[in-house]
């Protein structure tokens, strides 16, 4: 059985929702200045770090459907709190999101996308392309598309309600 991530042993991975897990959801977010991280959050990214699993963030981004902000909004905000986590000695090992909406009003993002949660497309993207054990694989999200999304690519997924973030997933790492 051969993949894209070759002979590469498998590791358990932590797939993170983005807006109401690593930081407030205050709608449409995308200057850096704005963000507000949850608390425990980056030692929560640490703690998947420093236990060997993967780390991945994936996140739907109907602002840019919307007219709001541009692809690279997203990925700038993504950079700085990639540079953010790294004073702390933390990572994502890759952040995923979805532009699409079909109510948007850019035309061109306009459609219907398996990416967008709950379908499972992004987390689907993640495992052709990084040796996932998806066994030992999870996700944490806010919303229930999120457990949708997770669910259907085969991964167990936690409902965050908002709190303390390292508190929430130290058990969960534990666990599985």
């Amino acid at each position: 059985m051969s993949s894209a991530s070759g002979d590469q042993p498998r590791r358990p991975a932590v797939f993170f929702d983005r807006d109401g897990v690593l930081n407030q959801d205050i709608g449409y977010l995308f200057e850096s200045h704005r963000l507000v991280w949850i608390d425990g959050a980056r030692e929560a990214v640490k703690a998947v770090n420093d236990m060997g699993y993967f780390a991945f963030v994936v996140t739907n981004q109907s602002g840019v459907a919307r007219g709001l902000y541009e692809e690279t909004h997203v990925r700038q905000l993504h950079n700085w709190m990639a540079d953010e986590l790294g004073r702390i000695g933390a990572h994502i090992d890759a952040f995923e999101y979805c532009p699409f909406h079909p109510e948007g009003t850019v035309e061109r993002y306009r459609q219907v996308s398996h990416r967008r949660k709950p379908s499972p497309g992004m987390i689907n993207d993640l495992l052709e392309r990084f040796p996932v054990d998806v066994e030992r694989s999870f996700l944490v999200g806010d919303q229930p598309t999120d457990l949708e999304a997770a669910r259907a690519a085969g991964l167990k997924g936690y409902l965050f309600s908002g709190s303390n973030l390292e508190k929430f997933l130290r058990p969960l790492l534990l666990g599985s």
